[in-house]
């Protein structure tokens, strides 16, 4: 291994994809881990893993990432990382045993009037099971810019397989058939327990408290330089026909404007595009306010880096349409177990072992999730909090008649216990000091990744003839792996590490369940029930 002393790295954004490079360009590539700068315009670590708040005032997570055991680079990164709870534990081990004492089965997924649907098919008519098929088998070169409702017909969208594909996902109709596509063959093994999200796996606490805190002191304790509000503004490059270079950050410190120029032998990784910049949460009694494209840094930033060479992507597909692109999200914070009892005994799933409920009938077309309480390390034992989102926030609820968008906290709990069935159980509560808080999040950019695209939107982790630069994260091109999964991200940094600096590692496989053949049969028979 070439001698990497003198190196200095410059990682923009601390995101997870940020903080696996930090590992790997320490533990495979060398680096000296004070030559490490990690630049976070916020000022808290984890971009989208989040969790954040207290007991007093109610807890937040802006929404939660969910797993599987087929996510290879993620748990083989968090098994090197101690966990929040046991120093002699990892992350990957204490979220594996966790998993075995709470194991994932949903038995109220779908509901529509207050009552569970019957889930024994996913009532996918002959016509449209044939269509999926095709999907698989089409090349994606040939579905640029293609939607999902371009793709099946309009009795595709009132099926149970939609309704528990869009909710879990989160992909609309107007969203990607490419990108659903990569979904279908990517979790093929998972499709016939897909109904009762079976092999979905969470970790113990939230993510921040459970893999970006452990991850970012382990940094930390090693030397990494993690220097928060400070926004890059600007990256100057040299490019010639040969090769592309980064040559000076532009920074912004505390108001004061900083210009760092980098040596022959610095790099700079930069997590282009985020899917929760730019949010902002509401309270109990106040709806959030929708931002826009010019509020955030990440996406400025990259729009300012794409002008500069046509492989550097195509940011405007991604964050140009903020209609297409948000969804609100909504966590409660209770110092009551009335709904957390109700919930366990309408369902037949403790705590932990549900995943999502979603109200087929509801405008917003809404879901919530109750989590394994405690939540929150620090959360009592007599304070429950669950979490919940609108993927239609702009059409008139069915009992509160605002837009999801237009809706306080305790506004969005009166609509989501109307669905339930549940408003004269839950009134006494949601108006005394027992509800603590609702806090509404408005993401403008949450659903960005799933935009319609074409080949080359997306720039490569290493853009062809860079020798100093890498993009990472959510809206780099990497073959066959999903967005919106954070085993995307750790593959993104392993392919930067491992495709700029001589470790002698490749980044490990993606793991495709439709090229398992017995997983092939098994979903296959599963869609035709």
């Amino acid at each position: 291994m070439l001698d990497s002393n003198n190196k200095k790295v410059y990682l923009i954004g601390s995101g997870i994809a940020s903080l696996a490079s930090a590992f790997y360009l320490i533990e495979d590539a060398g680096i000296t881990p004070e030559n490490i700068i990690i630049l976070e315009q916020n000022d808290i670590a984890g971009g989208a893993l989040d969790g954040s708040g207290n007991p007093q005032q109610g807890y937040v997570v802006r929404g939660g990432r969910m797993h599987e055991k087929q996510y290879q680079c993620y748990w083989d990164l968090l098994s090197n990382i101690p966990s929040y709870d046991d120093p002699n534990m990892s992350i990957t081990e204490e979220s594996m045993e966790f998993n075995e004492r709470f194991v994932s089965h949903a038995q109220a997924r779908l509901l529509k009037d207050g009552k569970k649907i019957d889930l024994s098919s996913f009532g996918i008519p002959k016509m449209e099971q044939i269509k999926l098929m095709e999907l698989l088998f089409m090349p994606e070169m040939f579905l640029d810019n293609k939607t999902i409702e371009e793709w099946f017909d309009s009795e595709f969208f009132e099926t149970n397989f939609w309704f528990i594909f869009t909710s879990m996902f989160a992909f609309q109709r107007w969203s990607s058939v490419a990108e659903m596509r990569r979904y279908m063959k990517r979790f093929m093994h998972l499709m016939p327990q897909l109904k009762y999200i079976g092999g979905i796996l969470r970790t113990k606490y939230n993510q921040y408290h459970s893999v970006v805190l452990p991850l970012e002191n382990f940094l930390k304790e090693k030397g990494v330089n993690f220097q928060l509000e400070s926004q890059v503004l600007d990256i100057d490059f040299e490019i010639n026909e040969e090769s592309k270079r980064a040559t000076v950050l532009h920074i912004q410190n505390s108001n004061e404007p900083e210009s760092i120029t980098l040596g022959k032998e610095d790099y700079v990784f930069f997590t282009n595009g985020s899917i929760t910049d730019s949010t902002d949460n509401g309270d109990l009694n106040t709806a959030p306010t929708l931002k826009d494209v010019e509020s955030s840094g990440s996406w400025q930033l990259w729009k300012k880096i794409a002008q500069k060479d046509s492989n550097f992507g195509n940011p405007s597909v991604f964050c140009d349409n903020i209609d297409l692109q948000k969804w609100y999200s909504f966590t409660a914070t209770l110092k009551d177990d009335t709904f957390h009892d109700y919930m366990e005994n309408f369902s037949g799933n403790t705590d932990g072992t549900g995943g999502l409920v979603t109200m087929t009938d509801s405008n917003w077309l809404m879901s919530i999730v109750i989590a394994r309480q405690p939540h929150f390390p620090d959360q009592p034992k007599e304070i429950k909090i669950f979490w919940g989102y609108g993927l239609y926030p702009d059409r008139v609820g069915n009992y509160v008649q605002k837009k999801m968008s237009e809706c306080s906290g305790k506004e969005i709990l009166e609509e989501l216990f109307y669905h339930l069935k549940i408003t004269k159980l839950m009134q006494n509560i949601i108006e005394s000091d027992k509800l603590i808080n609702c806090i509404p999040t408005a993401m403008p950019f949450i659903d960005s990744l799933f935009m319609p695209r074409a080949r080359g939107d997306r720039p490569l982790v290493i853009p062809e003839g860079s020798e100093n630069f890498a993009f990472l994260g959510q809206f780099t091109e990497i073959e066959d792996d999903c967005v919106f999964t954070v085993e995307y991200s750790v593959r993104s940094a392993q392919e930067a590490v491992y495709g700029l600096f001589d470790c002698d590692k490749r980044p490990i496989p993606v793991y495709v369940g439709a090229h398992n053949p017995l997983a092939m049969m098994r979903a296959s028979a599963a869609i035709a029930e």
